[in-house]
């Protein structure tokens, strides 16, 4: 008989770890291939689901031990929900970091208005004299357009308040009365699109958000604009649009932390547009978030195997069977 133990399908911090630990040991999965995965789930209690393999319902089969499953962030679209639904197994998840994925997207806007990146060229390369052909945008009096009013949205409505940046967003699901709290106007997707010099794009991904902005967006969009996605590659149509919006002056900056495919293909030429600015879907991977996250997910995932009540669990359904 295998001893019991808990997977990760790629490498986890130490401070999940440690923690785990004190219940069974920890196992990196070799590989993050479903062939590598299922070939560990023999005795597994809990698996933690990183990288981006899809866990599905031939990975869950195979661990006739399983108890829980971890989702290290906020997202899970990695996850067949229903199939672990199904099969009674609790998905935890860790809804602690959101607020540096906002203070990512509050930099990626800093950026690419005042140039940070071709500046800091300019000066290294000694072409100083090309200060005189850029042209620095500001925040000040500027409109900020959140497209999904969350945990993450809201801690962005708070940065961008010391900016004395007008704050509007657009969100079916947030009471208008939490917003007016927060100093913020609630729009239709399309208001907000016409009057932000700034789109910050932050749902969940299911199907209502699912190619939620499309071609015909960037015909509305506010010329000049700038478009921060990180939230969901599939937020976005596909990386065409973004691509022509760029290099038609529609939109004057995009940051993308996030890909419809993840690593995105290549090449593309949006990565060639020098108003194009990229980061390998880390933008909640910092020190700080990771250490509440790691911790969230771990303490949540030994109290199920424990039998205890999780804190954030996104079928909660299943702990009461």
């Amino acid at each position: 008989m295998v001893n019991e133990r808990f997977v990760s399908t790629a490498p986890i911090g130490q401070m999940a770890i440690d923690i785990l630990s004190s219940r069974a040991p920890v196992e990196i999965s070799p590989s993050t291939s479903h062939e590598s995965i299922s070939s560990l789930m023999d005795g597994t209690l809990g698996l933690i689901c990183r990288a981006e393999t899809y866990i599905d319902g031939r990975i869950l089969d195979a661990g006739k031990a399983l108890k829980v499953l971890g989702r290290p962030g906020v997202g899970y679209d990695s996850v067949d929900v229903a199939a672990a639904t199904e099969r009674g197994i609790p998905l935890i998840y860790a809804p602690v970091g959101g607020f540096a994925v906002a203070e990512w997207a509050m930099a990626a806007m800093l950026a690419l208005a005042k140039r940070i990146i071709e500046c800091n060229e300019m000066v290294k390369l000694d072409k100083w004299s090309q200060r005189y052909s850029l042209e620095l945008d500001d925040m000040t009096e500027k409109t900020l357009g959140i497209v999904g009013f969350g945990r993450i949205g809201q801690h962005l409505a708070g940065l961008a308040a010391p900016f004395g940046m007008r704050v509007v967003a657009h969100d079916p699901f947030v009471d208008k009365k939490l917003a007016s709290a927060r100093n913020v106007e609630l729009l239709d997707l399309e208001s907000l699109l016409k009057t932000s010099d700034y789109v910050s794009l932050h749902p969940a991904l299911n199907d209502s958000s699912r190619g939620l902005i499309k071609s015909e967006h960037m015909e509305v969009i506010k010329k000049g604009a700038i478009l921060i996605n990180a939230s969901r590659g599939g937020v976005v149509e596909n990386l065409e649009i973004l691509a022509d919006a760029l290099d038609e002056g529609v939109l004057s900056g995009v940051a993308l932390d996030v890909f419809p495919e993840e690593p995105p293909v290549y090449p593309h030429r949006i990565f060639e547009h020098p108003m194009c600015l990229c980061a390998p879907h880390m933008a909640g991977l910092s020190k700080l978030a990771m250490l509440r996250i790691l911790k969230s997910m771990a303490n949540d995932m030994l109290a199920v195997v424990g039998g205890n009540m999780p804190k954030y669990c996104v079928n909660p359904e299943v702990l009461n069977k």
